[in-house]
């Protein structure tokens, strides 16, 4: 069920494209695209009671707005915007990555003034006398700002999205330029980072450098995602999967400091017992990936299609390559596999899935999230192995819709990493809304 809508369809023409949680969940951003393109970022300030309910809410106020006529800041419009997953303390602050059609990626750090505290608590208690109790406050903190520190400039054009790896330590970019950029970051709050002590700035050339840029698709890379490697290529503990226009999924490893494409996925690899399209064969989306998000643990990963398909793929060991799928072909003898082992052929209606997220573990559900072209968000559950599947040919259901859960395609929808009861989506009609998910 809807619990707050922070930005309604009216407030703005702009669609909103992109929503992150920061690691802790205490604050939200969210990017919106063209004719007002801009960034808004919310804060979980606190938890009060609800009068009709006599339970207690959390309450998002909003923080601070980025615009593209900040100084330093983006040129087109903001496709997509990333917290870093960085600890969260009294030393160090919210980081924002974002990234533009103008092809540029910026780093944002949080930055307060508490000289204003007193005008701004004046100014949020005046807009609150005229003010619902929804948090649709489109007022925010004057004494509360991201302030760019970076920028990191590389792809030729349009940016589509951005991910961290699970440290911070890497960050990657993809876009329209059919490529892949991987940044080594040293962040506070991370492994190998600048002292948190002392605030980063757009001059220190330490900050982050240009690790790898990645080619291989033969269209618009349209989504990214690390996930750990468990020792199955390369030497790195992380690889890379992206999602492109060109209908299919790469797996990229890292070797002695150089990437590489270890995987591509797509053509020959639906199961034959697991329907398929009927144009399609054994192809596994017909069309472009929109969307890629692992589960918890990293054996899972699931993809999204244009085509109107889930795809559920699963991580085999090199072992249990060579015994169940001797005949693949790998790059090397000790690479592991990825297989698809599920599909579900029509998860939105047949229309375009855009958008999928897993409940992070310390939710204890399992669910998986959807958002599409028909405006709905679905969540997904798993059958129990008894009778029902295995991990080699799982089984899932749709436990529940949101119908219309927007006016337009819903464009992201994401769980909070720590509350597995609250998600948050939003879509092409600019709206922003916060939903519990109750089992």
């Amino acid at each position: 069920e809807a619990i707050s809508t922070l930005t309604t369809a009216n407030l703005t023409r702009s669609p909103a494209w992109q929503a992150s949680f920061s690691i802790d969940g205490k604050y939200l951003a969210v990017c919106f695209g063209n004719p007002d393109t801009h960034v808004k970022i919310w804060q979980c300030c606190k938890k009060r009671k609800s009068s009709s309910q006599c339970v207690e809410e959390e309450e998002w106020k909003l923080l601070a707005t980025i615009r593209d006529d900040d100084a330093a800041g983006h040129t087109r419009s903001i496709r997509s915007v990333s917290f870093a997953p960085t600890s969260i303390s009294y030393d160090v602050v919210p980081i924002l990555a974002t990234a533009s059609f103008d092809g540029k990626v910026l780093i944002w750090e949080y930055c307060h003034d508490d000289d204003d505290d007193e005008d701004d608590d004046l100014m949020q208690e005046k807009h609150h006398d005229n003010s619902s109790t929804n948090s649709n406050n489109e007022q925010s903190s004057t004494s509360s700002y991201f302030e760019p520190i970076a920028q990191l400039e590389g792809h030729d054009n349009e940016i589509k999205d951005l991910a961290w790896n699970t440290t911070g330590s890497l960050l990657a970019s993809c876009g329209r330029d059919k490529t892949i950029w991987i940044w080594e970051c040293f962040l506070p709050g991370t492994i190998g980072g600048v002292d948190s002590s002392n605030n980063m700035n757009e001059d220190d050339g330490e900050a982050f450098e240009c690790l790898a840029v990645l080619q291989g698709h033969d269209g618009d890379v349209k989504s990214i995602a690390f996930g750990p490697s468990h020792n199955q290529w390369g030497e790195g503990e992380e690889i890379l999967v992206s999602a492109s226009y060109d209908n299919t999924i790469k797996v990229w490893a890292e070797e002695a400091g150089d990437w590489y494409c270890a995987m591509t996925l797509g053509e020959d690899s639906v199961p034959q017992s697991m329907p398929s399209s009927s144009s399609g064969g054994g192809i596994v989306h017909t069309s472009t990936v929109w969307s890629v998000g692992f589960a918890p643990g990293g054996v899972r990963f699931f993809s999204g299609s244009d085509d109107g398909t889930m795809a559920i793929w699963k991580l085999y060991t090199a072992t249990e390559r060579n015994k169940l799928f001797p005949t693949d072909q790998v790059v090397s003898s000790t690479d592991g596999l990825w297989k698809c082992v599920g599909r579900l052929p029509d998860a939105h209606s047949s229309y375009a899935v855009f958008s999928i997220d897993c409940a992070p573990t310390r939710a204890g559900h399992g669910r998986i999230a959807s958002a599409g072209g028909d405006n709905s968000i679905n969540i997904y559950r798993e059958e129990s192995s008894v009778g029902n599947g295995t991990s080699d040919a799982p089984k899932f259901s749709l436990e529940d819709v949101a119908v219309d859960a927007h006016d337009g395609d819903v464009n992201c929808i994401k769980w909070h990493p720590r509350d597995g009861r609250c998600l948050v989506s939003c879509g092409d009609d600019g709206a922003v809304k916060l939903w519990r998910y109750i089992r």
